[in-house]
Protein backbone atom coordinates (compact mmCIF):
# COMPACT_ATOMS: atom_id res chain seq x y z
CA UNK A 1 0.00 0.00 0.00
CA UNK A 2 1.52 3.40 -1.03
CA UNK A 3 1.90 6.32 1.35
CA UNK A 4 -1.04 8.22 -0.12
CA UNK A 5 -3.48 5.39 0.50
CA UNK A 6 -2.06 4.82 3.97
CA UNK A 7 -2.53 8.50 4.86
CA UNK A 8 -6.02 8.48 3.44
CA UNK A 9 -7.02 5.42 5.48
CA UNK A 10 -5.46 6.92 8.60
CA UNK A 11 -7.42 10.14 8.17
CA UNK A 12 -10.70 8.24 7.72
CA UNK A 13 -10.04 6.21 10.85
CA UNK A 14 -9.27 9.37 12.85
CA UNK A 15 -12.41 10.99 11.47
CA UNK A 16 -14.62 8.07 12.49
CA UNK A 17 -12.98 7.94 15.92
CA UNK A 18 -13.85 11.61 16.39
CA UNK A 19 -17.50 11.14 15.44
CA UNK A 20 -17.86 8.04 17.63
CA UNK A 21 -16.92 10.06 20.72
CA UNK A 22 -20.39 11.62 20.85
CA UNK A 23 -23.69 9.73 20.53
CA UNK A 24 -25.38 12.68 18.79
CA UNK A 25 -23.58 11.83 15.57
CA UNK A 26 -25.13 8.38 15.50
CA UNK A 27 -28.57 10.03 15.35
CA UNK A 28 -27.44 12.40 12.63
CA UNK A 29 -25.65 9.82 10.50
CA UNK A 30 -28.57 7.41 10.81
CA UNK A 31 -30.80 10.12 9.36
CA UNK A 32 -28.40 10.81 6.50
CA UNK A 33 -28.12 7.07 5.89
CA UNK A 34 -31.89 6.88 5.37
CA UNK A 35 -31.74 9.91 3.06
CA UNK A 36 -28.93 8.28 1.10
CA UNK A 37 -31.09 5.22 0.58
CA UNK A 38 -33.87 7.34 -0.91
CA UNK A 39 -31.82 9.73 -3.05
CA UNK A 40 -28.73 7.66 -3.83
CA UNK A 41 -26.47 10.51 -2.67
CA UNK A 42 -25.57 12.51 0.43
CA UNK A 43 -28.40 15.03 0.65
CA UNK A 44 -31.45 16.15 2.59
CA UNK A 45 -31.89 17.37 6.14
CA UNK A 46 -31.79 15.73 9.56
CA UNK A 47 -33.64 17.26 12.49
CA UNK A 48 -32.28 16.70 16.00
CA UNK A 49 -35.14 17.13 18.49
CA UNK A 50 -34.72 17.88 22.19
CA UNK A 51 -30.91 17.77 22.21
CA UNK A 52 -29.08 17.39 25.51
CA UNK A 53 -26.68 20.12 26.69
CA UNK A 54 -23.63 18.02 25.83
CA UNK A 55 -25.11 17.36 22.36
CA UNK A 56 -25.51 21.09 21.79
CA UNK A 57 -21.91 21.75 22.83
CA UNK A 58 -20.70 19.02 20.45
CA UNK A 59 -22.64 20.46 17.50
CA UNK A 60 -21.59 24.04 18.29
CA UNK A 61 -17.96 22.95 18.31
CA UNK A 62 -18.21 21.27 14.90
CA UNK A 63 -20.43 23.76 13.11
CA UNK A 64 -19.14 26.91 14.81
CA UNK A 65 -22.68 28.06 15.46
CA UNK A 66 -24.71 28.86 18.59
CA UNK A 67 -27.52 26.34 19.15
CA UNK A 68 -28.30 27.13 22.82
CA UNK A 69 -31.97 27.44 23.72
CA UNK A 70 -33.18 25.54 20.63
CA UNK A 71 -35.55 22.58 21.02
CA UNK A 72 -34.66 21.27 17.57
CA UNK A 73 -31.62 21.65 15.37
CA UNK A 74 -31.76 21.17 11.60
CA UNK A 75 -28.63 19.79 10.00
CA UNK A 76 -28.64 19.94 6.22
CA UNK A 77 -26.27 18.02 3.98
CA UNK A 78 -24.86 21.31 2.71
CA UNK A 79 -24.24 22.58 6.26
CA UNK A 80 -22.45 19.37 7.21
CA UNK A 81 -20.27 19.39 4.07
CA UNK A 82 -19.30 23.02 4.66
CA UNK A 83 -18.34 22.37 8.27
CA UNK A 84 -16.42 19.25 7.20
CA UNK A 85 -14.43 21.31 4.64
CA UNK A 86 -13.44 23.70 7.43
CA UNK A 87 -12.28 20.89 9.71
CA UNK A 88 -9.09 18.84 9.83
CA UNK A 89 -11.02 16.11 8.00
CA UNK A 90 -11.55 18.17 4.84
CA UNK A 91 -10.05 15.42 2.67
CA UNK A 92 -12.74 12.94 3.76
CA UNK A 93 -16.07 12.95 1.90
CA UNK A 94 -19.46 12.55 3.65
CA UNK A 95 -20.00 9.31 1.70
CA UNK A 96 -16.74 7.89 3.02
CA UNK A 97 -17.78 8.82 6.55
CA UNK A 98 -21.14 7.03 6.23
CA UNK A 99 -19.56 3.92 4.72
CA UNK A 100 -16.88 3.72 7.40
CA UNK A 101 -19.17 4.68 10.29
CA UNK A 102 -21.71 1.91 9.53
CA UNK A 103 -19.18 -0.53 8.13
CA UNK A 104 -21.29 -1.00 5.00
CA UNK A 105 -21.18 0.04 1.38
CA UNK A 106 -24.18 2.33 1.01
CA UNK A 107 -26.09 2.66 -2.23
CA UNK A 108 -29.40 4.16 -3.28
CA UNK A 109 -32.54 2.07 -3.62
CA UNK A 110 -32.37 1.85 -7.38
CA UNK A 111 -28.73 0.74 -7.33
CA UNK A 112 -29.35 -1.88 -4.64
CA UNK A 113 -32.40 -3.15 -6.50
CA UNK A 114 -30.42 -3.49 -9.73
CA UNK A 115 -27.61 -5.38 -7.94
CA UNK A 116 -30.12 -7.67 -6.26
CA UNK A 117 -31.98 -8.42 -9.49
CA UNK A 118 -28.73 -9.14 -11.29
CA UNK A 119 -27.64 -11.59 -8.60
CA UNK A 120 -31.06 -13.29 -8.54
CA UNK A 121 -30.89 -13.82 -12.30
CA UNK A 122 -27.44 -15.35 -11.90
CA UNK A 123 -28.67 -17.66 -9.13
CA UNK A 124 -31.60 -18.80 -11.24
CA UNK A 125 -29.28 -19.76 -14.09
CA UNK A 126 -26.86 -21.44 -11.68
CA UNK A 127 -29.77 -23.52 -10.38
CA UNK A 128 -30.74 -24.76 -13.84
CA UNK A 129 -27.15 -25.62 -14.64
CA UNK A 130 -26.60 -27.42 -11.34
CA UNK A 131 -29.85 -29.42 -11.25
CA UNK A 132 -30.14 -30.27 -14.92
CA UNK A 133 -31.45 -33.82 -15.45
CA UNK A 134 -32.77 -34.06 -11.87
CA UNK A 135 -36.33 -34.07 -10.53
CA UNK A 136 -35.81 -30.53 -9.18
CA UNK A 137 -34.83 -29.04 -12.56
CA UNK A 138 -38.09 -27.16 -13.22
CA UNK A 139 -38.86 -26.58 -9.55
CA UNK A 140 -37.09 -23.27 -8.92
CA UNK A 141 -40.20 -21.13 -8.49
CA UNK A 142 -41.98 -23.70 -6.36
CA UNK A 143 -38.97 -24.25 -4.12
CA UNK A 144 -38.69 -20.50 -3.62
CA UNK A 145 -41.93 -20.75 -1.68
CA UNK A 146 -40.30 -23.12 0.82
CA UNK A 147 -37.68 -20.59 1.86
CA UNK A 148 -38.24 -17.63 4.13
CA UNK A 149 -36.34 -14.53 3.15
CA UNK A 150 -34.15 -12.80 5.69
CA UNK A 151 -35.31 -9.21 6.32
CA UNK A 152 -31.97 -8.07 4.88
CA UNK A 153 -32.94 -9.63 1.54
CA UNK A 154 -34.83 -6.48 0.55
CA UNK A 155 -32.70 -4.05 2.54
CA UNK A 156 -31.99 -1.04 0.38
CA UNK A 157 -29.20 0.91 2.04
CA UNK A 158 -26.70 -1.88 2.85
CA UNK A 159 -25.77 -3.80 -0.25
CA UNK A 160 -23.19 -6.03 1.46
CA UNK A 161 -25.71 -7.15 4.06
CA UNK A 162 -28.34 -7.65 1.37
CA UNK A 163 -26.02 -9.78 -0.78
CA UNK A 164 -25.12 -11.90 2.25
CA UNK A 165 -28.84 -12.57 2.81
CA UNK A 166 -29.29 -13.42 -0.87
CA UNK A 167 -26.47 -15.97 -0.68
CA UNK A 168 -28.07 -17.56 2.40
CA UNK A 169 -31.34 -17.69 0.47
CA UNK A 170 -29.54 -19.41 -2.42
CA UNK A 171 -28.09 -21.96 0.02
CA UNK A 172 -31.60 -22.75 1.29
CA UNK A 173 -32.96 -23.12 -2.27
CA UNK A 174 -30.17 -25.61 -3.03
CA UNK A 175 -30.96 -27.44 0.20
CA UNK A 176 -34.66 -27.73 -0.73
CA UNK A 177 -33.73 -29.02 -4.18
CA UNK A 178 -31.47 -31.67 -2.65
CA UNK A 179 -34.31 -32.70 -0.32
CA UNK A 180 -36.75 -32.84 -3.24
CA UNK A 181 -34.41 -35.05 -5.26
CA UNK A 182 -33.69 -37.33 -2.29
CA UNK A 183 -37.21 -38.11 -1.05
CA UNK A 184 -37.08 -41.88 -0.34
CA UNK A 185 -40.24 -42.76 -2.30
CA UNK A 186 -38.38 -41.91 -5.53
CA UNK A 187 -36.35 -45.07 -5.09
CA UNK A 188 -39.31 -47.09 -3.71
CA UNK A 189 -37.75 -46.84 -0.29
CA UNK A 190 -38.91 -45.92 3.22
CA UNK A 191 -36.62 -44.25 5.71
CA UNK A 192 -36.86 -43.08 9.29
CA UNK A 193 -36.79 -39.30 9.66
CA UNK A 194 -33.58 -39.32 11.71
CA UNK A 195 -31.84 -41.56 9.16
CA UNK A 196 -32.98 -39.32 6.28
CA UNK A 197 -31.72 -36.26 8.15
CA UNK A 198 -28.35 -37.85 8.86
CA UNK A 199 -28.00 -38.91 5.21
CA UNK A 200 -28.61 -35.38 3.91
CA UNK A 201 -27.03 -33.24 6.61
CA UNK A 202 -24.94 -35.48 8.86
CA UNK A 203 -27.20 -34.48 11.76
CA UNK A 204 -30.00 -36.92 12.70
CA UNK A 205 -31.89 -34.11 14.44
CA UNK A 206 -31.74 -31.63 11.55
CA UNK A 207 -35.41 -32.16 10.65
CA UNK A 208 -36.77 -32.21 14.18
CA UNK A 209 -39.99 -30.30 14.79
CA UNK A 210 -39.34 -26.58 15.23
CA UNK A 211 -36.11 -26.46 13.22
CA UNK A 212 -35.71 -24.31 10.12
CA UNK A 213 -34.72 -27.38 8.08
CA UNK A 214 -37.72 -29.32 9.40
CA UNK A 215 -40.03 -26.57 8.21
CA UNK A 216 -38.45 -26.56 4.75
CA UNK A 217 -38.68 -30.36 4.52
CA UNK A 218 -42.42 -30.26 5.22
CA UNK A 219 -42.99 -27.55 2.59
CA UNK A 220 -40.99 -29.53 0.01
CA UNK A 221 -43.07 -32.64 0.75
CA UNK A 222 -46.33 -30.72 0.33
CA UNK A 223 -45.16 -29.37 -3.03
CA UNK A 224 -44.13 -32.86 -4.12
CA UNK A 225 -47.55 -34.26 -3.21
CA UNK A 226 -49.25 -31.54 -5.27
CA UNK A 227 -47.04 -32.38 -8.25
CA UNK A 228 -48.02 -36.04 -7.89
CA UNK A 229 -51.71 -35.13 -7.78
CA UNK A 230 -51.97 -36.31 -4.17
CA UNK A 231 -53.71 -34.41 -1.41
CA UNK A 232 -53.81 -35.14 2.30
CA UNK A 233 -56.75 -33.38 3.89
CA UNK A 234 -56.19 -31.41 7.08
CA UNK A 235 -57.91 -33.06 10.01
CA UNK A 236 -59.30 -30.57 12.51
CA UNK A 237 -59.77 -33.54 14.84
CA UNK A 238 -56.21 -34.92 14.67
CA UNK A 239 -53.84 -32.03 14.01
CA UNK A 240 -50.73 -34.16 13.43
CA UNK A 241 -52.49 -36.40 10.87
CA UNK A 242 -51.72 -34.34 7.74
CA UNK A 243 -48.05 -33.87 8.56
CA UNK A 244 -47.45 -37.48 9.54
CA UNK A 245 -49.25 -38.94 6.54
CA UNK A 246 -47.63 -36.48 4.13
CA UNK A 247 -44.20 -37.52 5.39
CA UNK A 248 -45.16 -41.15 5.02
CA UNK A 249 -46.30 -40.69 1.41
CA UNK A 250 -42.85 -39.21 0.74
CA UNK A 251 -41.28 -42.37 2.16
CA UNK A 252 -40.33 -40.83 5.49
CA UNK A 253 -41.43 -42.45 8.73
CA UNK A 254 -41.57 -40.04 11.66
CA UNK A 255 -42.08 -43.02 13.95
CA UNK A 256 -42.76 -46.59 12.95
CA UNK A 257 -41.72 -48.87 15.80
CA UNK A 258 -44.06 -47.24 18.33
CA UNK A 259 -46.55 -46.19 15.65
CA UNK A 260 -48.66 -49.31 15.39
CA UNK A 261 -52.17 -50.72 15.68
CA UNK A 262 -53.08 -53.90 17.58
CA UNK A 263 -55.71 -56.05 15.86
CA UNK A 264 -57.35 -59.43 16.16
CA UNK A 265 -59.31 -61.64 13.76
CA UNK A 266 -58.82 -59.73 10.52
CA UNK A 267 -57.99 -60.62 6.93
CA UNK A 268 -55.79 -58.22 4.99
CA UNK A 269 -55.12 -57.97 1.26
CA UNK A 270 -52.37 -56.36 -0.80
CA UNK A 271 -52.96 -54.07 -3.82
CA UNK A 272 -52.53 -57.04 -6.20
CA UNK A 273 -55.43 -58.85 -4.46
CA UNK A 274 -53.25 -61.42 -2.70
CA UNK A 275 -53.79 -62.10 0.98
CA UNK A 276 -51.19 -60.93 3.48
CA UNK A 277 -49.83 -64.26 4.66
CA UNK A 278 -48.32 -62.93 7.86
CA UNK A 279 -51.57 -61.37 9.08
CA UNK A 280 -53.47 -64.44 7.94
CA UNK A 281 -51.18 -66.58 10.05
CA UNK A 282 -52.15 -64.61 13.15
CA UNK A 283 -55.81 -65.01 12.16
CA UNK A 284 -55.48 -68.77 11.89
CA UNK A 285 -53.58 -69.01 15.19
CA UNK A 286 -56.13 -66.73 16.90
CA UNK A 287 -53.34 -64.44 18.05
CA UNK A 288 -53.15 -60.67 18.43
CA UNK A 289 -51.16 -59.00 15.66
CA UNK A 290 -49.31 -55.71 16.08
CA UNK A 291 -49.12 -53.92 12.73
CA UNK A 292 -46.62 -51.12 12.25
CA UNK A 293 -47.27 -48.08 10.11
CA UNK A 294 -45.06 -49.51 7.38
CA UNK A 295 -47.09 -52.75 7.14
CA UNK A 296 -50.44 -50.94 7.19
CA UNK A 297 -49.31 -48.69 4.34
CA UNK A 298 -48.79 -51.74 2.12
CA UNK A 299 -52.36 -53.00 2.56
CA UNK A 300 -55.20 -52.34 0.14
CA UNK A 301 -58.20 -53.75 1.99
CA UNK A 302 -59.06 -55.21 5.40
CA UNK A 303 -61.96 -57.55 6.12
CA UNK A 304 -63.52 -58.28 9.53
CA UNK A 305 -65.78 -61.00 10.94
CA UNK A 306 -69.42 -60.14 10.08
CA UNK A 307 -68.09 -56.90 8.53
CA UNK A 308 -67.81 -55.28 11.97
CA UNK A 309 -65.01 -54.47 14.40
CA UNK A 310 -64.95 -53.72 18.13
CA UNK A 311 -62.44 -51.03 19.02
CA UNK A 312 -61.38 -50.21 22.57
CA UNK A 313 -59.03 -47.64 24.06
CA UNK A 314 -57.12 -49.79 26.54
CA UNK A 315 -54.85 -52.83 25.90
CA UNK A 316 -56.05 -54.78 28.94
CA UNK A 317 -59.68 -54.56 27.79
CA UNK A 318 -58.59 -55.45 24.25
CA UNK A 319 -56.79 -58.59 25.47
CA UNK A 320 -59.86 -59.60 27.48
CA UNK A 321 -62.19 -58.97 24.55
CA UNK A 322 -60.45 -61.04 21.88
CA UNK A 323 -62.50 -64.13 21.02
CA UNK A 324 -64.84 -64.65 18.09
CA UNK A 325 -65.11 -61.08 16.82
CA UNK A 326 -62.69 -58.75 15.07
CA UNK A 327 -61.11 -56.31 17.50
CA UNK A 328 -58.71 -53.38 17.55
CA UNK A 329 -56.90 -51.42 20.28
CA UNK A 330 -56.26 -47.65 20.06
CA UNK A 331 -54.03 -47.61 23.15
CA UNK A 332 -54.87 -44.02 24.11
CA UNK A 333 -54.55 -41.15 21.68
CA UNK A 334 -54.81 -42.52 18.12
CA UNK A 335 -51.55 -42.77 16.21
CA UNK A 336 -51.28 -42.39 12.46
CA UNK A 337 -51.20 -46.21 12.12
CA UNK A 338 -54.59 -46.46 13.81
CA UNK A 339 -56.06 -43.66 11.70
CA UNK A 340 -54.81 -45.28 8.50
CA UNK A 341 -56.33 -48.58 9.63
CA UNK A 342 -59.66 -46.78 10.15
CA UNK A 343 -59.40 -45.53 6.56
CA UNK A 344 -58.96 -49.13 5.36
CA UNK A 345 -61.92 -50.28 7.48
CA UNK A 346 -64.11 -47.52 6.08
CA UNK A 347 -63.08 -48.49 2.56
CA UNK A 348 -64.42 -51.99 3.25
CA UNK A 349 -67.67 -50.63 4.68
CA UNK A 350 -66.92 -52.02 8.16
CA UNK A 351 -69.22 -51.11 11.05
CA UNK A 352 -67.30 -49.79 14.04
CA UNK A 353 -68.26 -50.23 17.70
CA UNK A 354 -66.03 -48.10 19.89
CA UNK A 355 -65.55 -48.10 23.65
CA UNK A 356 -63.23 -45.81 25.57
CA UNK A 357 -62.65 -44.43 29.04
CA UNK A 358 -65.54 -42.49 30.51
CA UNK A 359 -63.57 -39.42 31.50
CA UNK A 360 -63.35 -36.08 29.63
CA UNK A 361 -60.32 -37.16 27.62
CA UNK A 362 -61.94 -40.48 26.71
CA UNK A 363 -65.13 -38.80 25.50
CA UNK A 364 -63.15 -36.37 23.37
CA UNK A 365 -61.15 -39.19 21.77
CA UNK A 366 -64.36 -41.07 21.01
CA UNK A 367 -65.98 -38.00 19.49
CA UNK A 368 -62.91 -37.28 17.34
CA UNK A 369 -62.81 -40.87 16.06
CA UNK A 370 -66.51 -40.73 15.21
CA UNK A 371 -65.91 -37.53 13.23
CA UNK A 372 -62.89 -39.01 11.47
CA UNK A 373 -64.46 -42.31 10.46
CA UNK A 374 -66.36 -42.10 7.17
CA UNK A 375 -68.42 -45.26 7.71
CA UNK A 376 -70.88 -46.39 10.36
CA UNK A 377 -69.54 -45.55 13.82
CA UNK A 378 -71.29 -46.65 17.01
CA UNK A 379 -70.47 -45.86 20.62
CA UNK A 380 -70.35 -49.01 22.69
CA UNK A 381 -70.43 -49.19 26.49
CA UNK A 382 -70.26 -45.40 26.66
CA UNK A 383 -73.68 -44.56 28.10
CA UNK A 384 -74.85 -43.28 31.47
CA UNK A 385 -75.38 -46.79 32.89
CA UNK A 386 -71.87 -47.79 31.87
CA UNK A 387 -70.50 -44.66 33.56
CA UNK A 388 -72.37 -45.54 36.75
CA UNK A 389 -70.76 -49.00 36.67
CA UNK A 390 -67.19 -47.95 35.95
CA UNK A 391 -67.01 -44.71 37.97
CA UNK A 392 -63.88 -44.42 40.10
CA UNK A 393 -62.92 -42.43 43.20
CA UNK A 394 -60.75 -40.09 41.11
CA UNK A 395 -62.14 -36.57 41.29
CA UNK A 396 -62.06 -34.43 38.15
CA UNK A 397 -60.39 -31.03 38.31
CA UNK A 398 -62.26 -27.96 37.12
CA UNK A 399 -59.95 -27.87 34.12
CA UNK A 400 -60.88 -31.40 33.08
CA UNK A 401 -64.59 -30.78 33.64
CA UNK A 402 -64.28 -27.70 31.42
CA UNK A 403 -63.15 -30.04 28.61
CA UNK A 404 -66.69 -31.47 28.54
CA UNK A 405 -67.87 -28.20 27.00
CA UNK A 406 -66.33 -29.49 23.76
CA UNK A 407 -68.62 -32.53 23.61
CA UNK A 408 -71.20 -31.86 20.91
CA UNK A 409 -72.19 -35.37 19.77
CA UNK A 410 -75.77 -35.92 20.98
CA UNK A 411 -74.99 -39.57 21.72
CA UNK A 412 -72.47 -38.50 24.37
CA UNK A 413 -74.28 -35.56 25.93
CA UNK A 414 -76.14 -37.59 28.58
CA UNK A 415 -72.99 -39.23 29.95
CA UNK A 416 -71.12 -35.91 29.74
CA UNK A 417 -73.87 -34.29 31.83
CA UNK A 418 -73.70 -37.07 34.42
CA UNK A 419 -69.91 -36.80 34.52
CA UNK A 420 -70.16 -33.06 35.11
CA UNK A 421 -72.57 -33.71 37.97
CA UNK A 422 -70.51 -36.44 39.66
CA UNK A 423 -67.09 -34.82 39.00
CA UNK A 424 -65.44 -38.24 38.83
CA UNK A 425 -63.66 -40.26 36.12
CA UNK A 426 -64.80 -43.62 34.83
CA UNK A 427 -62.51 -46.26 33.35
CA UNK A 428 -63.52 -49.01 30.98
CA UNK A 429 -61.36 -51.53 32.85
CA UNK A 430 -63.99 -51.35 35.62
CA UNK A 431 -66.68 -52.72 33.31
CA UNK A 432 -66.95 -56.45 33.93
CA UNK A 433 -65.80 -59.14 31.54
CA UNK A 434 -69.37 -60.47 31.32
CA UNK A 435 -70.78 -57.08 30.36
CA UNK A 436 -68.39 -56.75 27.45
CA UNK A 437 -68.93 -60.26 26.12
CA UNK A 438 -72.71 -60.11 26.56
CA UNK A 439 -72.74 -57.04 24.38
CA UNK A 440 -70.60 -58.34 21.54
CA UNK A 441 -73.65 -58.41 19.27
CA UNK A 442 -75.20 -54.98 19.92
CA UNK A 443 -78.47 -54.09 18.29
Amino acid sequence: MDNHLMNEKKQINECIEYFRNSSIWKRIFKGFKEKYSSYGRFSGKVIVRNPEDNDIEELEGFFGQNFHGKRSITISAEKFEKALKNSRFKEVSPEEILNAYFGERLLGKSEVKAIRQQRLSEIRQEFFNHYRQTAAYNMFEQLEGCVKRDSRFSQNEAVDSMLEAVEEWKKDIWFCADVYNSLPYRSNDKMYLAVFAAKLTGNPHAFDSGTKEGGMLYQVILIDLINRGMQVETSELFHAYKRQKSYFLAGIMIDDISNYAMLYNIHAYKPDGSIHKGIEGFFEEKDIVQLTLNVISELDTVECIDNEIYIVENPSVFAMLCGKKSCMCMNGQPRLACLMMLELLAKSGTRVYYSGDLDPEGLLIAQKLSGFYTGEFNYWHMGKLDYDECISKEMLSDRRVKMLDNISDERLLEVACEMRRCMRAGYQENITYEDFHNALSPT
